[in-house]
């Protein structure tokens, strides 16, 4: 968190995040009047940090400071080199999902997470809109929301979504989907449904955005580095599958038995279906 948000961070606020990046250990045992001292701001600065950062308060911060010591050092995320063996690109690329994984479970606010589950289980139709390779993840929720009897969209097209969401109303959920937070499109969709009265939702990487401050709920991915050959886009397409899986299960969990049932009755008609189109034994 304090490794992205301190370059779009007040003048004070990022001399305190710069001390803590740079000093965790001694971090963790100061006060906040100590840590403002030493790093010549003040008390006030550091209740302001914990503020932008969404904790509740600096002993919350210090508590994730001291979390995140007990970890083993985590290696970074770690492009793939020219020529390089099948092996060593299975354990690179493993080691950096796992840890986009990990980072975006610890970035989930508890609380965001259960209104946005409470949205989507109340809502009439929920519509999920991403641009590029978040298109893709729009269409994964849209079909696994189908499959428990949520009625949902993802249509890529920029026109299309923004005919929807012009009917939508005050029972419609929104979700915005966008890893930069700086798609044009996804903002444009989510303040169109807010004019709407429609509820939206943000799934972005960590931090401030265009997109996020356009949305009721704003949930985040881990902010992962996007190497030369790109393998953090693929490390943020997995955190962004993630947290659509876990908004997905937490829905479903919430009518378990209802969720049953459909989960059944369209995996029986697949299966009908499959059974159809086989080729006929001679």
């Amino acid at each position: 968190m304090l490794s992205e948000m301190h370059p779009k961070l007040p003048p004070s606020e990022e001399k305190i995040a710069l001390y803590i990046l740079e000093h965790p250990q001694e971090a963790i045992s100061l006060t906040a009047s100590e840590l403002g001292k030493r790093s010549s701001t003040s008390s006030a600065a550091v209740i302001r940090l914990c503020k932008s950062l969404g904790l509740k308060g600096f002993q919350d911060l210090k508590l994730r400071i001291a979390g995140d010591l007990q970890k083993n050092r985590a290696v970074g995320f770690r492009d793939i080199e020219p020529n390089e063996s099948a092996v060593s690109i299975i354990e690179k690329m493993t080691s950096n999902s796992v840890q986009t994984i990990r980072e975006t479970a610890e970035l989930l606010d508890y609380e965001e997470l259960e209104r946005a589950v409470k949205l989507c289980q109340n809502a009439e139709t929920i519509h999920f809109f991403g641009v590029g390779a978040s298109s893709i993840i729009a269409q994964d929720a849209q079909q696994k929301f189908l499959r428990i009897d949520k009625k949902a969209t993802a249509f890529p097209d920029f026109h299309m979504a923004a005919t929807l969401v012009a009917n939508a109303n005050k029972n419609d959920v929104v979700v915005g989907i966008s890893f930069s937070g700086k798609t044009f499109e996804v903002a444009k969709i989510l303040e169109l449904a807010n004019k709407k009265g429609a509820h939206t939702i943000s799934l972005t990487k960590y931090g401030s955005s265009l997109v996020s401050e356009q949305a009721d709920i704003k949930l985040y991915t881990s902010a992962t580095r996007e190497p030369t050959f790109r393998s953090g886009a693929t490390s943020s397409r997995i955190a962004q599958l993630h947290v659509i899986d876990i908004l997905f299960m937490c829905v479903a969990s919430q009518a378990y038995e209802e969720t049953i049932k459909h989960l059944d009755q369209t995996r029986e008609m697949i299966d009908i279906l499959r059974d159809n189109i086989k080729p006929k034994q001679k």
